[in-house]
């Protein structure tokens, strides 16, 4: 048994990206201890779940997801018995520990590749080997076996001639798919599971889980794009079925990383008689500023969009019964705060920072679903800013630069897209204090820290009213206080034309009705008062500015500037 269980739907889970979040040997890198000295934070923050990205041996090409050993801890962040103290530490104090289990690939340092490579075939068979196309026999590479593109830029197949074979990697070249059709793999995967949960593990997150089966029949695409063809495969939910039985974590609180995932399938996903996943992360919402769907192609959020998106998902998601999972932020985005129009006055009371940084996380906290806190969400964590590509470490990012600039883009045209979209700007150190690296290590950070950090910080927010983390303290303390958000139905509400950035919408339970009304707009706005429908009874329960707004005889709100506002009955 789990020492920690408690409702998914009543809880809240912090994220923690441990090479960035706390450093305990002046080494500049995060580590499990530096966590653990950061649990006290965490607890009165009021969380019930820290999930903690890997920690696993690994190289290092892609931030720890190429993970060489499943079952140890790299000595960048610690020992084994870190790790368990880190379990009891937090057990102790109430919080249960989520694991990041990256299962869909390995690094190629992994013993089960090195293996491969060597000519076992037991293990060759792990992994996804293909002939090449116009091969004329052995030796001869030929062409990749389809033009399929990889997550980080160039062909999705390396050609290795010790294998003899072109291997599948989805994201990085370091990192080579695995063969979920193969018993054995998944034997093994379950395992993995199985290993931690014995140390006293109380969740999981699965990574890019729904490109575990791939397609029956490898073809070409038109534009070389394959994560629609590859994602939520023939036999997913076979295997997340299998595995959850024989890992022994049905019941488990587990989530799933979706990528190019659909409403339906996150429905089977989750629905508890499936007997698959507690929730998902889907991410069509974090798209609705790229230009004709290209990450690297910027445009202005499209509000319209992202109101449809999280109508659909939070009425789809309940009509099927499934569960979502509430984020904006993670290690692989970029702040929100930042891409949805809070870009002045970072650290000051009134500014659009201010506005948009607690208007998202009230968007979050009243959805149907469980929320996620992204280290740093609380404090209003920014954007880098950096000013140099130089800067930057993540591969991705780096790809995506020396790309734009090859397709003819301008080195500071190229630097601004990779400033705004960089998985490096959810990575930069956790801002503790406004002194030396954000008090994150008494080193030099393994990343920079943004200049934003004097005034965003844990040490400043602390205690102080109306701050960013207060603010989310109290976000905390309503969803579990308040049974409407945990169970309460959802139905999304229209604002009217005067309102075009405007997402509403009303929580129901029995007798109690919430309302709540988020603006995006950076100028005032006015919510059409027939479909909200707030009677005498109703009273401002939270909101981003410090008193409620006017409100006519006809029952329409007047929104200020970036507003959020919710009401009780």
């Amino acid at each position: 048994m789990a020492a920690i269980e408690r409702d998914f739907k009543r809880s809240v889970i912090y994220q923690v990206y441990v090479k960035s979040f706390c450093d305990s040997d002046g080494d500049g890198v995060g580590d499990l201890p530096g966590v653990t000295s950061k649990l006290d934070y965490l607890a009165a923050l009021g969380v019930d779940y820290v999930w903690l990205t890997p920690f696993y041996p690994s190289p290092q090409r892609d931030g720890g997801y190429d993970v060489s050993d499943y079952r140890a801890v790299d000595p960048l962040f610690g020992t084994m018995g870190d790790f368990d103290g880190l379990v009891a530490e937090a057990h102790r104090r109430g919080i249960g520990v989520m694991l990041d289990m990256v299962l869909c690939h390995t690094s190629d340092r992994h013993e089960w590749f090195q293996r491969a490579l060597a000519g076992e075939e037991r293990f060759r068979r792990f992994y996804i080997l293909r002939d090449g196309r116009g091969s004329s026999g052995p030796g001869d590479p030929g062409e990749p076996p389809t033009n399929w593109q990889c997550a980080f830029g160039g062909p999705a197949w390396e050609w290795e001639p010790r294998l003899g074979k072109w291997y599948l990697h989805m994201h990085d070249v370091s990192q080579p798919d695995l063969d979920w059709t193969n018993p054995e793999v998944r034997r093994a995967c379950a395992d993995v599971v199985r290993f931690w949960k014995e140390r006293g593990v109380d969740g999981f997150r699965f990574d890019v889980v729904s490109l575990i089966s791939k397609p029956e029949v490898f073809e070409d695409t038109p534009d070389g794009s394959c994560r629609r063809l590859v994602a939520d495969g023939p036999h997913v939910h076979e295997y997340l079925q299998e595995l959850v039985a024989q890992a022994g974590i049905d019941g488990m609180l587990t989530v799933g990383e979706m990528a190019a995932t659909t409403l339906g399938n996150c429905i089977r996903y989750t629905r508890p008689e499936d007997h698959e996943l507690s929730m998902t992360f889907s991410f069509h919402h974090l798209k609705v500023d790229y230009a004709d769907g290209d990450k690297w192609a910027l445009k202005e959020p499209d509000i319209a969009e992202l109101r449809r998106l999280f109508r659909d998902w939070q009425e789809g998601m309940q009509a099927g019964g499934g569960w979502n999972a509430l984020f904006w932020d993670n290690h692989d985005q970029p702040r929100a705060v930042t891409r949805f129009g809070g870009r002045e006055g970072a650290g000051e009371r009134g500014s659009s920072w201010d506005r948009v940084g607690k208007m998202l996380a009230v968007l979050s906290f009243t959805m149907q679903g469980t929320p996620y806190i992204y280290q740093g969400d609380e404090l209003g964590m920014a954007n880098a800013g950096y000013a140099s590509i130089d800067a930057y470490a993540d591969v991705e990012s780096v790809n995506a630069y020396r790309m734009l600039v090859e397709g003819g883009a301008s080195a500071d045209e190229a630097l601004r897209i990779v400033g705004e979209r960089s998985r490096d700007n959810g990575r930069t150190p956790m801002q503790w204090t406004g002194g030396h690296a954000a008090g994150f290590t008494d080193g030099e950070p393994w990343l920079a820290v943004p200049a934003t950090a004097r005034k965003v910080n844990a040490e400043a927010e602390d205690g102080v009213e109306g701050s960013m983390l207060e603010f989310y303290r109290g976000l905390v303390r309503l969803r579990h206080e308040l049974p409407v958000l945990a169970e309460g139905r959802v139905r999304f509400l229209d604002a009217g034309a005067g309102a075009p950035k405007v997402i509403a919408f009303e929580r129901t339970l029995g007798d109690v009705r919430l309302v709540s009304v988020c603006s995006f707009d950076a100028r005032a706005c006015t919510v059409d008062g027939g479909d909200l429908a707030l009677g005498d009874g109703y009273r401002r329960l939270a909101g981003n500015y410090d008193d409620e707004p006017p409100r006519a005889d006809d029952g329409s709100l007047a929104l200020r500037p970036q507003e959020a506002v919710v009401y009780l009955q």
